[in-house]
C-alpha cells in the first residue's frame, strides 16, 4: 500500500474570522471533523496537526491526531508560504524520525464538507496520473473571458482574459475551475524539492460546488454549518 501521511495546517490566528479553526462546527470545534475525515480513511496511515498554538495542539490531541512539533511563529502569519509550512512538516519527520511519507495530503480543516470520496478522487488522480502534485477544483461561477473584468488606475474596466475571439454565451468559453482547499496530495520529494507548486506535473480532481466551500469568514461558516446540518440531518 502506497504510504499517505495526511497533514493539517491550522494557525492560531485569523483574520478573517477569530480563532475559526477551532470555533464550535455543528457540535465539534471545526478542526475536529477533519481529523476525523481523515481518521476514518483506510489510505490514511497517520494524522498530523502542524500549529503554532497550544490550544489547537490540545484540541487536536483529544480527538485523535498526532502533533509531534509546534509550527515556528514565523510560518504562522497572515503573510507566510504555505509552501513553507509544508516543508517545515516533512523536514521536521526527516529530521527526528529518518523519514518521510511518499504521498503527502494536505486536508485544510477550512473545508469539512468534503467526503470521503473526495479524498479518494484526488490521491488517485496523483497517483494514476504519476503527477507531482493534484489539487482539487470546482467549477467555476463566472469566466475570465466572459464575465470577469479588472480595473485600472483611472477605474476603467476591461476582461481578465481578452479571448481570441468573440463569445456570444458563456457556455461558450473555454471552462475554468476555481482552486479549492478540500485536498492537496503531492509526492514528499516534490514539495521538498520545488518552489513553485505548479511548476510540475500538477493535475486536478473536481469537486461538487456544494462541498467545496472554503471558510475565510463569518459568512462562510454559517453557510457551511447551514450545509452541513441540511445535509447530515443535525438541528
Amino acid at each position: 500500500m502506497t504510504e499517505v501521511v495526511s497533514f493539517i495546517f491550522a494557525r492560531g490566528g485569523s483574520r478573517g474570522l477569530r480563532d475559526k479553526n477551532i470555533l464550535d462546527f455543528a457540535g465539534k470545534p471545526l478542526i475536529a471533523w477533519t481529523i476525523e475525515q481523515a481518521l476514518e480513511n483506510p489510505r490514511i496511515q497517520r494524522v498530523i496537526v502542524s500549529t503554532d498554538s497550544p490550544e489547537i495542539a490540545d484540541i487536536s490531541r483529544a480527538h485523535g491526531a498526532d502533533v509531534p512539533f509546534l509550527r515556528p511563529a514565523e510560518l504562522a502569519s497572515d503573510t507566510s508560504s504555505e509552501l513553507l509550512s509544508w516543508k517545515h512538516a516533512l523536514n521536521f519527520l526527516k529530521d527526528s524520525e529518518g523519514t518521510i511519507p511518499e504521498i503527502f495530503l494536505s486536508l485544510p480543516c477550512t473545508a469539512p464538507l468534503r467526503q470521503q470520496d473526495d479524498i479518494n478522487r484526488n490521491l488517485d488522480c496523483l497517483i494514476e496520473n504519476n503527477g507531482d502534485i493534484a489539487i482539487s477544483v470546482s467549477a467555476s461561477l463566472r469566466s475570465p473571458y466572459f464575465n470577469m473584468v479588472q480595473l485600472d488606475g483611472a477605474g476603467q474596466a476591461s476582461l481578465v482574459l481578452r479571448p481570441e475571439k468573440e463569445y456570444v454565451r458563456r457556455q461558450d468559453v473555454p471552462k475554468t475551475f476555481d482552486l479549492t482547499t478540500v485536498a492537496y496530495s503531492s509526492r514528499s520529494q516534490y514539495i521538498l524539492q520545488t518552489d513553485d507548486l505548479m511548476a510540475g506535473k500538477v493535475f486536478a480532481s473536481i469537486v461538487d460546488r456544494d462541498r467545496a466551500i472554503d471558510i475565510d469568514d463569518a459568512l462562510d461558516f454559517e453557510v457551511a454549518e447551514f450545509l452541513f446540518k441540511k445535509k447530515s440531518g443535525k438541528k
